[in-house]
């Protein structure tokens, strides 16, 4: 099999990369330049163009793992955002129909269409009601995947993606704990604690991808990705400064921050019918984050 991993550089697309080069042909593309790979495709990170690489390629898969993945710079630079998670979907769908049909489409989705669910696990058929610029162009961009599957008959599927983690994510919640503590012993972070979320570790997320990839149709279907387990953020901070260092004095200021919501639980009801399994809990999970955290220190 031949895939395309747009976005190769960053969290998930660079463990895709690892992890579908093992046992199959796997080619990169990112505005990062790099001449040391191979089959490496550089874009414009303002104005990408994506005629030339389905036109020279062809395909089997496109993994979209680009785009922009941050709620607060969603807020202060939508429209930079806009272009990155919208734009580009369409662009690289547009260059899909024109030069290889078939090629089907993973589209890397998140859960923030969601904004704060009415009622818990949510379902795929949940009401959207994001709460953020980019929740909102997440949407958008399934819209778009919806739309060129409809019309031109190009295979997409877009996967809600819950809060993923693992080694290597330079941002989010764990990333924040582990810099916080290295200024000061009295850590404060927003909210009351109770927040809850659905945590999904990288290399779960990746069987996810594989088992999507061998049994999904690719038409236009939406799948949360995740867990199904709600955890409380004081609880998994609570152990994660158990495990890197104890005496860390954790204050929940009870702010809130704009864009984020308040609990999370997926129905992964769909995700399961395709045959995948959590293989890491979210305690092994963070002892693994914190491994690789000692390691770059």
């Amino acid at each position: 099999m031949k895939i395309l991993i747009i976005g190769s550089k960053g969290f998930i697309g660079l463990h895709c990369l690892h992890y579908f080069a093992a046992v199959h042909e796997v080619w990169q593309c990112d505005v990062v330049a790099d001449y040391v790979s191979k089959n490496y495709y550089i874009v414009d990170a303002t104005n990408a163009d994506y005629n030339d690489i389905f036109q020279s390629e062809k395909f089997d898969i496109c993994i979209n793992c680009s785009g922009a993945a941050s709620v607060p710079d969603s807020i202060k630079n939508p429209q930079r955002d806009f272009t990155l998670n919208v734009v580009n979907v369409f662009k690289q769908l547009d260059a899909i129909r024109k030069f290889n049909k078939e090629c089907k489409y993973i589209n890397i989705s998140s859960a923030a269409v969601y904004g704060n669910p009415k009622k818990l696990p949510i379902k795929e058929s949940h009401t959207l009601n994001p709460i953020s610029p980019y929740g909102t162009h997440k949407i958008m961009a399934e819209q778009v995947c919806q739309s060129f599957f409809q019309n031109f008959g190009v295979h997409t599927i877009s996967l809600r993606v819950f809060s993923a983690y693992g080694p290597g994510l330079k941002k989010q919640l764990f990333w924040d704990l582990y810099h916080k503590m290295n200024t000061n012993k009295k850590v404060e972070l927003y909210g009351t604690g109770e927040e809850t979320r659905d945590f999904i570790y990288i290399k779960d997320l990746l069987n996810a991808i594989d088992c999507i990839i061998n049994k999904a149709s690719f038409n236009a279907e939406i799948v949360n990705v995740s867990n199904g387990l709600e955890h409380k953020i004081k609880d998994v901070v609570k152990f994660f400064y158990k495990h890197i260092t104890p005496d860390v004095d954790v204050i929940f200021t009870g702010d809130e921050r704009k864009g984020d919501p308040s609990f999370w639980k997926a129905d992964i009801t769909l995700l399961k019918s395709y045959g995948h399994t959590q293989n890491y809990s979210i305690k092994k999970g963070i002892k693994n984050y914190i491994e690789w955290l000692k390691e770059i220190k």
